[in-house]
């Protein structure tokens, strides 16, 4: 059975970490590390995670030694990592609980080194647990296949749902940029030619604002986008400019579920 390595950034989280912890915790594949890095929280999200560390050995809880974000904080979880497979939750979303099961088994099949699926989305104030969501019909749903190419266009991996096979591709870290660092390193992944591969059933559920708001947040990352583009995979003002155009659209389509 494989060791699954789960990745998890947190900061001041204590309000939903609980329920992420515990949909990693439930998971039907039960051979995984749950390795967190606390970057310098001041809501007590670390000893809530010590807390879990008291009562699940699988959960690996580590403080950064100074506040980096959440780029860097998942860096140092991946660099503890002993796993066949590295995957991906932040503190506020959740897997449902046959999620690792089935993308392990999908990953096996394809012989695909990187996968994703789709997820659900659900309100921000959600207060359940993984164990008991009811689908709602907003999913987001995964592309059957994706290249670099298509990947420059538009990013077509949810974060909470990437797992990438650390025995064929290697400990592969996150660049460190302030923010979109998971898309850069899914297209570093693509550009050295593997390809990634989307399970079309919805297996994990994303914390979001109401459906049809297009959150400050994600306008930021307008910036955040143009400079991957430049300065990160080196492409031209025109294609950054289709590329940005591309993830623009995918945002305001997203914002509608």
């Amino acid at each position: 059975m494989p060791l699954v390595s789960v990745v998890m950034p947190v900061y001041n989280s204590a309000a939903t970490l609980g329920a992420a912890v515990r949909s990693v915790l439930t998971q039907t594949h039960s051979d995984l590390e749950l390795l967190v890095t606390d970057d310098r929280s001041s809501d007590g999200s670390m000893d809530l995670l010590m807390e879990f560390a008291r009562q699940d050995k699988r959960v690996l809880p580590e403080s950064a030694p100074e506040q980096g974000g959440a780029g860097r904080a998942r860096n140092l979880a991946i660099e503890r990592a002993r796993g066949d497979y590295i995957a991906f939750l932040d503190s506020d979303d959740m897997w449902l609980p046959e999620k690792t099961e089935r993308q392990i088994e999908f990953a096996k099949a394809g012989r695909a080194p990187l996968t994703f699926t789709s997820y659900f989305k659900m309100d921000a104030d959600y207060e359940g647990e993984s164990t008991d969501f009811i689908p709602n019909g907003r999913v987001v749903h995964a592309r059957e296949h994706v290249d670099y190419r298509a990947m420059l266009v538009r990013d077509h991996i949810g974060a909470l749902t990437a797992m990438y096979d650390r025995t064929v591709l290697g400990t592969r870290l996150m660049p460190e940029m302030r923010k979109r660092q998971d898309y850069a390193l899914w297209l570093s992944i693509m550009r050295d030619g593997a390809d990634a591969r989307g399970l079309p059933e919805p297996l994990a559920v994303y914390r979001s604002h109401q459906a049809g708001s297009l959150s400050s947040n994600k306008l930021s990352l307008v910036r955040y986008n143009w400079e991957l583009y430049r300065e990160h995979e080196g492409l031209s003002v025109p294609r950054s400019t289709r590329a940005l155009a591309g993830a623009a659209w995918q945002s305001l389509r997203n914002s509608r579920i």
